[in-house]
């Protein structure tokens, strides 16, 4: 299973940014995306993840400003960022989980003041 991930860059606060991640070598229809970001000297910390169902988990800290989609055909998933906050400046990586956790190379997010 291979990630690729796109879309990170440096925005204003307030701003909006849509990642995306294309994962391949998926054998199974059944699965969860989804991101995960960390800074340095914190642990890596759930952002929001999307069944192959569709069902969704948000962070607290992305509930009403993130959204999350995939296309399923496409094996890719989509969190489109708004409201962006200082705070979310981070190196967000992406996952799939299918009998194990697979990761992105990260990409980095910088939200300026």
């Amino acid at each position: 299973v291979q990630l690729q991930a796109s879309g990170g860059g440096l925005v204003q606060a307030g701003g909006s940014l849509k990642l995306s991640c294309a994962a391949s070598g998926i054998r199974s229809r059944t699965n969860i995306m989804g991101w995960y970001r960390q800074v340095p000297g914190k642990q890596r910390e759930l952002v929001a993840v999307i069944t192959s169902g569709g069902d969704t988990n948000y962070a607290d800290t992305a509930k009403g400003r993130f959204t999350i989609s995939r296309d399923n055909a496409k094996n890719t998933v989509y969190p489109q960022m708004n409201s962006l906050k200082p705070e979310d400046t981070a190196v967000y990586y992406c996952t799939v989980v299918i009998t194990q956790n697979y990761w992105g190379q990260g990409t980095l997010v910088t939200v300026s003041s």
